[in-house]
């Protein structure tokens, strides 16, 4: 029997947000990933004088929608909030930040 926890080989996506802090930001992000089943596996947020960053580690294992739609959410919710959130496949992230 597999453990509820473990993700999916190969469903493991980074989202990052960038912006002007503002109340909400948190909760905008993690609602539209809990609409879509998908989980937080890690997170991360820090406010360097008025700028807010945060990356998360997320599972899209068990949601409904794939990544591109998912995208979309979330930039369109970063434009209305005035941020800069992406997503993108782990190993893609991990590809494009190699030393």
């Amino acid at each position: 029997m597999s453990d509820a926890r473990e993700t999916t080989i190969g469903s493991r996506i980074i989202v990052s947000v960038l912006g002007h802090d503002r109340v909400g930001i948190i909760a905008a992000v993690t609602n539209i990933l809990a609409e879509s089943n998908i989980n937080i596996l890690d997170i991360s947020q820090t406010i360097i004088q008025e700028f807010f960053t945060m990356m998360l580690i997320a599972d899209l294992g068990n949601s409904k929608i794939d990544l591109a739609e998912l995208k979309a959410k979330l930039a369109k919710t970063g434009e209305e909030l005035g941020l800069r959130i992406e997503a993108q496949h782990e190993d893609i992230f991990r590809y494009m930040h190699r030393i």
